[in-house]
């Protein structure tokens, strides 16, 4: 009576012999490391590979498709409150938070900046007058941020909002040298600008941003006390490097997805330095 073989043992357990084998590379394994597939059973080596081996989808923008958290505007939006309560706490008032120490030493007021107070050009992007302009602008960050967040990519869509917080205050530094100047307006009206062309990109009617931004450029045209020379560099700003991402790489004929990013890169950079030449220009000529 001749003995039977025995039985083979895991590869990934080897002190576990079994009958079963991957329908797909064929070894031994338990059913702990089998899972169900189309045809047959496939082993967790196997899966690992088929999901490195599959393209991950993605935006025009060339950003991974699927992630559902919009982490950067939920970001920002809690940098701007926590900014606001600091202003706040400190000047023990909810409406005249502008007579905090923070508010003065961060408000873009051009002459300062001249006199080399460069990080106001930033800081004031997270200030606001009172808890209106900071509902307002709040709330536009989060039904606009969400979206070009998620179809930008998140570092594409932070160098966006940055660039035109710069645009914003350089138009300030050049047109509005008497003003003091605060708020996010001028990132979320680059933002106006960048949704806009990300529906024309995509192809779908861009009618009613095209409405909502020539009602918001009256509204600064109309009332006084609103920044509307940072509203305006803003939206230039972030319209210029969207396009620069989106429609730039198709325009040179970009041969890969890696030329077509770095294409948007440096079109955003491009915005960027135009941004701080006008800033050191004015800031040169002020001083």
């Amino acid at each position: 009576m001749t003995a039977q073989p025995p039985a083979p043992s895991c590869v990934r357990h080897p002190t576990r012999p079994t009958g079963l084998a991957c329908t797909r590379c064929g070894r031994p394994a338990c059913p702990e490391c089998l899972r169900p597939a189309a045809v047959g059973q496939h082993c967790v080596d196997c899966l690992r590979q088929e999901q490195r081996d599959v393209r991950p989808v993605r935006t025009v923008a060339g950003a991974q498709a699927g992630r559902a958290q919009p982490y950067v505007t939920y970001a920002l939006i809690v940098i701007n409150v926590a900014v606001f309560a600091i202003t706040a706490a400190q000047a023990q008032s909810v409406v005249d938070n502008q007579t905090a120490a923070l508010f003065g030493r961060w408000v873009l007021f051009p002459p300062y900046v001249a006199d080399g107070q460069w990080w106001r050009v930033i800081g004031s992007g997270f200030l606001h007058f009172g808890p209106i302009h900071l509902l307002l602008n709040m709330f536009a960050l989060y039904v606009i941020g969400r979206d070009t967040e998620l179809v930008l990519g998140r570092l594409r869509y932070l160098a966006v909002y940055l660039v035109s917080m710069l645009g914003g205050a350089a138009a300030v530094m050049v047109f509005s040298q008497d003003s003091a100047t605060a708020g996010a307006s001028g990132a979320v009206y680059g933002l106006f600008g960048a949704i806009t062309v990300i529906l024309i990109r995509l192809r779908q009617n861009p009618n009613q941003m095209l409405i909502l931004i020539a009602i918001n450029v009256f509204i600064s045209f109309s009332l006084p006390g609103i920044s509307l020379w940072g509203h305006l560099g803003g939206l230039a700003a972030g319209t210029l490097a969207t396009l620069g991402i989106l429609f730039l790489p198709t325009w040179l004929r970009a041969k890969s997805q890696e030329a077509a990013r770095l294409i948007g890169w440096i079109s955003v950079g491009v915005v960027a330095l135009a941004s701080c030449a006008m800033i050191g220009a004015t800031a040169m000529s002020l001083a």
